[in-house]
C-alpha cells in the first residue's frame, strides 16, 4: 500500500469515492508484465462502483452512486485499487440500488461482458442451446443466469467433476467435464449446439469453434488461460464453414447505462443472484490477488475499500 494526494478532477472528470470493485484476470496479466501498452507505475483496476465526490460540471451530484469500467481504467489511467479514482465521464453509469456495496461491487464488468456477449455478440433466442466454456468463472455463472432467464438450454464446462453438482445447483442443464476436447463428447451424444460463449480462451478456441452446429455462432470473451494470440492462424482452416466467430469486449463496445439498471433491479427482485465468491478488504489486494490466481473459481472476488 502507498499513500497518495487524492486528485482533482478536470473538465470532463469526476472524482469517485471508491466503495467497492471486483477483480478480473485481466489485471493478473497487467500485473505480471502482459498487457504491452501498460506504463507502470500504474494504479490497477478496471472497474468498481462508489459514490460521486466532485464533478466539476455539476451533472452528478455529490453522493451519487455510480459504476465505472473499462475505457481505459487501470491501464491509460489510474484505475480502482484506491479509495478514491479519478475518471472520465463517459465511463460512468449513475443508478439507484439499496443493494450492499458487496453486491453492487461485483457487477460491473461482469454484467457488461455477459450481456455484451450474449445480447449484442451471439444474438441469443428463446429455445437455443447455449455452451459456456469456463462455467465456474463469475461471467460463465452469471451468463448461464442470464441466458436461463431467456429461456434458452444451458450447458456449462468445468474441469473438475468435482465441480458438476455445484453447477447444476446453480441451474445450467447439462455439465461436460472439459478435457480441452469437448468435440468428440457432443458429436457421440448427437448435442446441437446453436451457440457458444468461449471464456477459457484461445487454448480451447479451435475446439469450440467445432462444437457448434452449421451456422452457429462461438463468441471468444474470455481469456481463463492467459493467452492472447494463435500462432499461425489460418481462418480457412481453423473456423468451419458457415460458422460464425465473433468476440466481445466492454472496453470497445459499452452496454446502455439502462440495461444495468434494469439488471440492478432484477437482483433486487430475486430474479438473478450474482455469486460472490469471496470479499477482502483494500489492505488485503495481495491476498486477494494470491486467491484469484489459485483458480478457485465460482463466483466473482469483490474487494470493499
Amino acid at each position: 500500500m502507498s499513500e497518495k494526494p487524492i486528485p482533482t478532477p478536470s473538465e470532463g472528470q469526476v472524482l469517485v469515492k471508491v466503495r467497492a470493485f471486483g477483480l478480473n484476470r485481466s489485471e493478473i496479466m497487467t500485473r505480471k508484465g502482459l498487457s504491452p501498452d501498460v506504463v507502470f507505475p500504474r494504479v490497477l483496476g478496471i472497474e468498481c462502483v462508489g459514490e460521486v465526490e466532485i464533478d466539476p460540471s455539476g451533472t452528478l451530484l455529490k453522493g451519487q452512486k455510480v459504476a465505472a469500467f473499462m475505457g481505459g481504467m487501470g491501464r491509460d489511467f489510474d484505475g480502482s485499487y484506491a479509495e478514491y479514482a479519478l475518471l472520465p465521464v463517459t465511463i460512468l453509469m449513475p443508478f439507484e440500488s439499496d443493494l450492499s456495496w458487496e453486491i453492487l461491487g461485483a457487477l460491473p464488468e461482469m454484467f457488461q461482458t455477459c450481456y455484451g456477449s450474449l445480447h449484442l455478440a451471439l444474438g441469443i433466442a428463446s429455445g437455443e442451446t447455449l455452451l459456456i466454456r469456463g462455467g465456474t468463472s463469475s461471467v460463465g455463472l452469471l451468463a448461464a443466469q442470464m441466458a436461463k432467464t431467456n429461456r434458452l438450454k444451458v450447458i456449462s464446462t468445468t474441469r473438475t467433476v468435482e465441480k458438476e453438482r455445484f453447477l447444476l445447483e446453480k441451474g445450467v442443464d447439462r455439465v461436460l467435464i472439459d478435457d480441452g476436447n469437448l468435440t468428440e463428447k457432443i458429436h457421440k451424444e448427437n448435442l446441437i449446439i446453436d451457440k457458444v460463449l468461449e471464456l477459457v480462451g484461445t487454448s480451447t478456441l479451435k475446439d469450440s469453434l467445432q462444437c457448434v452446429r452449421p451456422g452457429g455462432t462461438v463468441c471468444m470473451t474470455g481469456m481463463l488461460s492467459e493467452q492472447w494470440s494463435i500462432a499461425d492462424f489460418a481462418p480457412m482452416e481453423y473456423i468451419p464453414p458457415t460458422v460464425k466467430l465473433t468476440s466481445y469486449d466492454s472496453g470497445q463496445l459499452r452496454v446502455e447505462s439502462k440495461y444495468f439498471q434494469q439488471f440492478v433491479d432484477n437482483i433486487e427482485h430475486g430474479k438473478i443472484s450474482p455469486i460472490i465468491k469471496h470479499t477482502f478488504r483494500l489492505d488485503q489486494l495481495v491476498e486477494a490477488h494470491r486467491y484469484m490466481e489459485s483458480n478457485a473459481g465460482g463466483g466473482k472476488i469483490v474487494v470493499l475499500t
